[in-house]
């Protein structure tokens, strides 16, 4: 039925499910010039996570093409996408607004104490406050009496420029660029992904293919 024509399938790295059955069109997107067998490809179980144990397991593509030619032995599948796909299944269960609050608040304070405690460490190693008062004295001629406009420039200096660099202010972007946080957390997931990967074919833990059961719901190892 399927002789002479080609499915293209592209998965991502890593793809997040939300029930243990795990089918071809939950990891998958596909396109054939014969749209009729893509529903029956999109439904097709691939494996089965427990309800305990490891929520997370590394799938090699050609298993899942194993598991196309188990039923369409005649199909030619193109993958344009990952070689080797990291499945987590996750049950959703949404935590409470009051407990959103709390994680919000717990971050801020973090993050503000810390930077804080950053800019006066700096602040005291360099002894910004000396060096003002003779940038203040060698300008002026006199001596400073308080704050000057140099702190009050310094400060609203360091608020800009932080606010410049990190390219946002709440959800507003002030370039279409990516910020440095994101980028920082894509090249983090990246190496995320490649350790879970090599160590899934480390430890022979990739379901690959020459694990059993092909298309039959496998269960995760």
């Amino acid at each position: 039925m399927a002789s002479g024509k080609t499915l293209y399938i592209k998965g991502d790295r890593d793809v997040e499910v939300t029930k243990p059955d795990v089918t071809l069109g939950d990891l998958l997107s596909m396109e054939c010039s014969d749209q009729s067998i893509l529903p029956k490809l999109k439904t097709m179980k691939l494996l089965k996570f427990k309800k305990t144990g490891n929520q997370r397991c590394v799938i090699s593509v050609l298993k899942i093409i194993a598991c196309i030619h188990g039923q369409y032995p005649e199909l030619e599948v193109q993958n344009l996408g990952e070689t080797d796909i990291i499945v987590t299944y996750e049950d959703q269960k949404t935590p409470s607004y009051a407990w959103h609050l709390i994680k919000t608040a717990f971050v801020t304070a973090v993050t503000f104490c810390g930077a804080a405690f950053s800019i006066m460490a700096f602040n005291n190693d360099v002894d910004v406050t000396k060096l003002f008062d003779q940038i203040y004295r060698l300008v002026t001629g006199n001596k400073p009496g308080g704050i000057t406009i140099l702190e009050i420039a310094y400060s609203a200096g360091l608020i800009i420029g932080i606010l410049i660099f990190f390219n946002h202010f709440g959800k507003r972007r002030f370039t279409v660029d990516p910020t440095p946080m994101e980028v920082q957390m894509r090249i983090y997931e990246n190496d995320i992904q490649t350790t879970l990967i090599e160590n899934a074919a480390r430890k022979e833990k990739e379901i690959d293919i020459g694990s059993k059961n092909v298309g039959k719901g496998e269960k995760t190892p």
